[in-house]
Order: structure tokens, then sequence, then C-alpha cells
């Protein structure tokens, strides 16, 4: 009989639920309609082009791992009409939410996985994306767990992979033990420099930040956001 498969940050990288409420109305009927069509086919060789997954031609292409409702994948997209983006969120019920979204606003510069994200990363070309966006992950707050979380060697080599050469990665989170554990990692890792210069560089969201709900409800409870950028080294 053969052992399964150890859970791990090489193997898989999703440890949360993946189903809350059942989806009703209008919601559920896009998702069921619209999922097919936006859903990555992992099954099949990714194309030497990136830019062959979308209808319209674009320039860039911008990962989002973990979504969530998709406010900020959604507002991204509308800014950036020429920018091919990639949203993975396992989560269905956020997954209908930024579906719902999409089809409201009529956007066809998205593409989704709603499973594990580091198929995702492991099916990409190498050096085939210019952006990738990690925004208030699970910090996994127990130190039994900080293993679970995503900002790990083996994901930061998966990153390096598929970043262009000059390729950013952006995190954000306001816990201090996970912001302080990226920056350690990114530290001990060849392929990553962090861009700040000066305070306001992380203590600042980006140009074109639209807020999160995620944020807000950190800044509510007393915690403050760090927005740490770094770059693809060539």
């Amino acid at each position: 009989m053969t052992e399964p498969v150890r859970r791990s940050r090489s193997t898989e990288a999703f440890y949360g639920r993946r189903k809350g409420k059942p989806l009703k109305g209008a919601q559920a009927v896009v998702h069921e309609r619209r999922l097919p069509e936006l859903k990555l086919d992992l099954s099949r060789p990714a194309p030497a082009d990136l830019a062959a997954l979308w209808p319209d031609p674009v320039a860039s292409v911008r990962l989002e791992i973990g979504f969530g409702g998709g406010e900020h994948l959604l507002h991204r997209a509308r800014m950036a009409p020429d920018t091919g983006f990639i949203g993975v969120e396992p989560f269905v019920n956020s997954m209908a939410k930024m579906i719902s979204g999409l089809d409201a606003d009529g956007l066809t510069n998205i593409r989704v996985h709603d499973d594990d994200a580091t198929q995702l990363l492991d099916w990409l070309p190498e050096a085939a994306v210019d952006h990738i966006d990690l925004l208030y992950p699970d910090p996994w707050p127990k130190k039994k767990h900080w293993k679970r979380r995503f900002v790990t060697p083996v994901n930061l080599d998966r990153f390096a992979r598929v970043l262009k050469p000059g390729g950013r990665f952006c995190f954000a989170s306001d816990i201090d033990t996970y912001v302080n554990w990226t920056l350690a990692h990114i530290a001990a890792h060849p392929a990553f420099e962090w861009t700040a210069e000066r305070a306001d560089d992380w203590r600042n969201p980006w140009d074109g930040w639209p807020g999160t709900r995620y944020e807000a409800k950190a800044i509510r409870e007393g915690r403050t956001p760090a927005y740490l950028a770094f770059v693809r080294s060539s």
C-alpha cells in the first residue's frame, strides 16, 4: 500500500477551510457559470507566453495569492486593463464574491486558480510574472503553526523562479511576528532585495492601494499594517 503524501510547504500550502455557507441566488448562478471559463487548466502545460491566457493583449502579468473577497484584485484589474491578472483563492465563498464583481464589471483580464497556490507556481513558466501580491495572508499566530505560513524558503524559491528579473513581490500584514518573519526570510534569500529606504516606505500603502476589509479590521482593532516591497534581483 502506498504511503499517503504528507502535507508540507513543498507539496501543499493551503491549510484553511474551503467552504462556508452554501452559495445562493444570483451569486451561485454566476459562480457556476463563470468559474469554468475563468479557471486555469493546470492539467495542460502552461503557454510559453502567458499573454495567451487572456482574450485581449496584455503588457504584463500580475499574480495575487489569497485574494479574499477580491477588493484589491478587482480594483487593480479595473485600473490596469492592459495587465493580465491571475487570482488564487481556494475558499469557495470568496471566489464566488470576486467572480460576481468581475461579471458585473465586465472584466476580461482576470484568470483564477481555486486550489493551492503552490500548484499554480509550479505550473507557471520561468520568468513569466511581473508582480506577485501576498496581502494579509493567514498569520498562523501560534508559534507551533508558524511552519504553515506561506512565506518560506521553498516558496520564495518558487517566487524567484516565476518572477522576471526586476519583478516585484509585495507583502502586507498587520501581525508583527509575520512581518519580522518575512523580512528575515527575505534577508536570507539571495534572489530578493527589500526596496525600503525610509520608514514611510513600509508604513504607507503602495500607489493605487484601495484598502481591504482585513486592513480596516486591523486598524479598528489597533494594529498597524506594514507594506513590504521586494524586488527580484537580476
